[in-house]
């Protein structure tokens, strides 16, 4: 029972961290007079992910990378297959074909390309972690220039970096709105990391399980707050964005930064079963995006019943 109350506790640490930090960067950035776009493609995306964050900088510090790696890639694929669907199910979401080719298509090839490093190499070491991290820069820049310009997805970028308002006015409360969402961040993922482990060990799964059902689903919870709430006020493509962002960032910055503080060997339960599912939770939500141009509530359905058996093998396994 302790162990529960304090991965609870951890989890709900983690919530309100992420978005106190989030809240107090975006406030810092507008009082600094960074533009909307800007603001939405980068502190927001990596706001929504600073749980997954420092949740796997502190598992793998403690030597414990199958909740570093589980954590990112069960995060990608409740994202996809529980989050959006449930988000689908209460409110079907209309998509930019043109932004969901471009975004979608750096998802999948970036969870293709972590997929191949992972098995090539066995272990994400500093230089692989440098190397997402320059395609996750790389990818801004791209996305920045192109959006500036008023590209498929510039209004959408614009308002993501609305999605988390109000924040505070006053630059030195944002401050300390986003030291005190550090602080919280970093308590949490202490609890959660070291109920995850102490869990694992009393119900006799392994770490790489637990890191990707309760840690993932426990750090995916701010895309689940953001994306339902993007969904309820009719921001269809915002929405969208939150889930193809936060899994861009899970895979090339949370990984890229995890690895080069401390590398992560990849465990050897993490199966071509766990790969292939995180590539086609992608193939699949760009597919249905793309074919219809919007996620009806019956793909939302479908995509809600693969991570329902997905989970049931791990668990099962």
């Amino acid at each position: 029972m302790e162990t529960i109350l304090q991965i609870i506790a951890g989890l709900a640490l983690l919530a309100l961290g992420g978005e106190g930090v989030i809240r107090g960067a975006v406030g810092i950035a507008r009082r600094l007079g960074l533009s909307e776009l800007l603001i939405g493609l980068t502190l927001v995306g990596f706001g929504t992910s600073a749980p997954e964050l420092v949740t796997s900088l502190d598992a793998a510090l403690r030597e414990s990378p199958g909740i570093a790696l589980g954590n990112v890639l069960g995060s990608n694929v409740s994202n996809i297959l529980l989050i959006l669907a449930l988000v689908v199910l209460i409110r079907p979401i209309a998509v930019n074909p043109q932004a969901v080719w471009r975004d979608g298509m750096f998802v999948i090839a970036a969870s293709i390309g972590l997929a191949a490093l992972a098995l090539g190499f066995g272990v994400l070491d500093r230089s692989i972690g440098a190397a997402l991290l320059i395609s996750l820069t790389g990818y801004l820049v791209l996305v920045w220039r192109l959006e500036r310009k008023g590209g498929p997805a510039a209004e959408l970028h614009q308002q993501e970096a609305h999605t988390h308002d109000p924040t505070p006015y006053k630059i030195w409360v944002a401050a300390l709105f986003a030291f005190a969402g550090l602080a919280l961040l970093i308590v949490g993922a202490e609890l959660l990391v070291g109920g995850a482990i102490a869990l694992a060990r009393v119900a006799g799964l392994s770490e790489t399980v637990i890191g990707l059902t309760i840690v993932a689903i426990g750090t995916s919870l701010p895309e689940l707050v953001a994306t339902l709430a993007a969904a309820l006020k009719g921001r269809a493509d915002v929405a969208f964005g939150n889930i193809v962002g936060s899994n861009l960032y899970n895979i090339l910055g949370i990984l890229g930064a995890t690895a080069i503080v401390h590398p992560i060997a990849i465990p050897s339960d993490v199966g071509m079963v766990d790969w292939a599912v995180l590539i086609g939770s992608a193939l699949l939500l760009s597919f249905f995006a793309l074919t219809g141009k919007r996620l009806t509530r019956l793909e939302g359905a479908a995509l809600l019943a693969g991570y329902c058996l997905y989970i049931g093998a791990l668990l099962m396994g």
